[in-house]
Formats: C-alpha cells, structure tokens, sequence
C-alpha cells in the first residue's frame, strides 16, 4: 500500500509539474491610439492546448508598442511611441498574478521608439523617427534614471520618401553582450557599438558598420543559438540577408526573398524568429502580402525556401514562437487579433487552429512562466 501511495504521489506531481511547466504569462504590447487598445496585457497561456484567457490589463499607458521583461520576471519596461512626446516606461511585475505596476517614466530622447532591450544594468531603446539610441540606467527598484547617453544617427539613402534621415529601427545584444548591434533603416546600415555596460555616459562606442543593399531598410536582426550566424529582414524589399558573424564583425554569405515568384503587390517585412533547435527560420511580411515565409535553416546557415502562407489577417507587424515551439502566434495591427498557428517541429509547416484572441493592434508578445 505504501508502495503504491508513493507512486501515486510521483504520478500527480510529475503531472502537476507538466502542467505549471505550460503555463505561462503572455504579455502583449499594443497601439492604444487610434484603436481599441487599452494598453499592455496579460494573458494565461497554456503551451498544452493554446488555451488563454484574459488576466490583467494595464490602462492608460500610451502606445505600449515594444516591450520587454526581465529574467527575473520582476520588471517590464515599454516604449511608448508618441512622436515628439514620447517616452519610456517601467513597470513592477508578479508573475503569478500577471499584474504591473507603475513605477515611472522618461523622455526617450528621440521621436518615436520601437524597440527596447535590457540587462541588469541599462534600458536601451530604438527611436526610429529621432534617429537616436537611449540608454537609461535602472535603480534597485526598477525606475529608470534619465538617460546616460544619445547616440544620434545623421544620414539617409536612396529611397527620399521613407530614407531622407537615420531612422533606428533595432537595438540587439549581441550572442555574447559584448557589443550592441543597431540596424538603421533610413541609412541602409547596420551598427556595431561596443558595450560597456558600467560606464556612467559612454556606454555605446561605435566599433563597426555594415552597409546593406540601398533601398532595402533593415528592420529586425536575430543570431543563431550558436552565435555564428545572423539572419537581417529588410522592411522595404522583403528580403533576408544571412551573414556569418564573429566577434562584432558581419560577412554576407546570402540574400534571399521573402516574396513568392509570382506576388505583385506591397511589400513590408516585418519580423523574423529563429526556432530554439535552429531547423526553422520565420519571416513576416506585411503590406499587402500579410504571409509568413518559412526557411529551412541548413549547417552552414543557409536558407532553403519552404514556402509562404497567408497570416489570415492585415498586418501582420509581429509574431511570436511559445515556448513549447508547438505554436506560432501572429499579432495583426490593422485586424485586430492574434491568429494561433499550429507549428510541425519535424516540417516546420504551420497549420491554422482555429483559435483567435480578439485585442486592438496587438504588436508585441513576451512569454514569461508563471513560476
């Protein structure tokens, strides 16, 4: 008896164990304005099935496009896009509940911000239309100093209605921090800044640059898990351009389009996700092709095409892989929802399933576990 009281004892707690593993606190940023957003979300999510359900709502925070939370899952900081207005905020964070707090706000120093990242140290933002790169300190409590630095991007390219100035479009730590990568879509460039994450003012030194093709604006960058190669989408030829990368230092070895043979329409690459095994890359593009390309990801860091499908909304600006790598979730800015596909870990072939949660201008997902 005892025996089998024990085993049943490891039976439900192996499968309690499952179950807290799969469920995970999904937080979305949002366009609040003009739109039916309220601000950043919270959702349970259960990597199990795709089930959610509404958890808490952060109200009256502007235009919450980007944002991010730290591994300890204390803290959330978001943009808050809003031209010459805008700025950057913090925010407490419990994991269990899914609730956020208020802690408070900066200038972004520039128009525009689209993108942040951190670590243990500093807030780093991208401001697109400022053409800048903020670095704000954080506190023991989380709050954001004002900034420690402005990195002003000055140029342009070829294209003069989307590429008349600098527009910084991504901020990334590079696979090993030491240095910050910095695509800018209005120069048709992409930065390498050594970091120096301690340094009270001169935390960005410009180390490198690699120009890209002019006209493309490169948009979002990510690296392989082994941190030799990076993949760069470019928003306005939707394409890839795949580099072999050592040390701060990019090598083109590829460019590839995300765009069916056939397509004659808009284009507008958005976002770009690497699987954690590495087999599979995802490529959104928006404009009036709203699809998503799948790459098979070959040894050398190649990309083979496996083809396109429609994002079964418009505009598809961000998408997200849960952690279980079963599903893929589409955040459509213009349609306003998040389309939940079913992810083959074997083909890497996506599937709709039918599920749908209904928010305004979703654009940005952080999963973040429960416990």
């Amino acid at each position: 008896m005892r025996k089998l009281f024990c085993l049943l004892t490891a039976t439900v707690s192996f499968f309690s164990a499952k179950a807290q593993k799969a469920d995970y606190n999904l937080v979305i940023g949002t366009y609040t304005a003009p739109g039916k957003s309220e601000g950043i979300y919270v959702y349970d999510f259960n990597t199990a099935d795709a089930a959610f359900k509404l958890n808490n709502v952060e109200k009256n925070v502007i235009n919450p496009s980007y944002l991010t939370v730290t591994p300890d899952r204390k803290f959330v900081y978001a943009v808050n896009e809003n031209g010459e207005k805008s700025m950057v905020s913090a925010f407490s964070f419990d994991a269990v509940t899914g609730k956020l707090g208020f802690l408070n706000k900066q200038n972004a120093e520039g128009a525009d911000p689209c993108y942040l990242i951190e670590d243990d140290k500093n807030v780093l933002i991208a401001n697109y239309s400022g053409g800048t790169i903020g670095i704000f300190g954080r506190e023991a409590n989380g709050a954001l100093t004002p900034a420690k630095q402005v990195v002003k991007h000055i140029g342009s390219s070829i294209n003069k209605d989307r590429q008349n100035s600098a527009h910084v479009h991504m901020v990334r730590f590079s696979p090993d921090h030491r240095y910050v990568i910095v695509n800018d879509l209005g120069k048709d460039k992409v930065y390498t800044y050594s970091y120096h994450k301690d340094a009270a003012h001169e935390v960005l030194v410009v180390k490198d640059s690699i120009s890209i093709k002019p006209g493309s604006g490169p948009r979002h960058i990510t690296f392989s898990s082994n941190g030799k190669f990076a993949y760069l989408v470019q928003e306005m030829t939707a394409g890839v351009t795949v580099f072999s990368y050592a040390d701060g230092t990019f090598k083109k070895i590829q460019e590839i389009s995300i765009v069916a043979k056939d397509f004659k329409g808009g284009n507008g690459g958005s976002d770009i996700q690497l699987t954690a095994d590495g087999k599979f890359l995802y490529v959104s593009n928006r404009g009036t092709a709203n699809t998503i390309t799948t790459f098979a990801v070959g040894s050398d860091g190649k990309l083979t095409s496996k083809g396109h499908i429609s994002t079964l909304g418009n505009g598809p600006r961000a998408f997200v892989i849960d952690p279980s790598g079963n599903w893929l979730l589409v955040g459509h800015q213009y349609t306003n929802n998040v389309v939940i596909f079913k992810r083959n870990k074997v083909t890497g072939a996506l599937t709709d399933s039918g599920k749908r949660i209904d928010l305004g201008a979703p654009v940005c997902f952080v999963f973040v576990p429960k416990k």
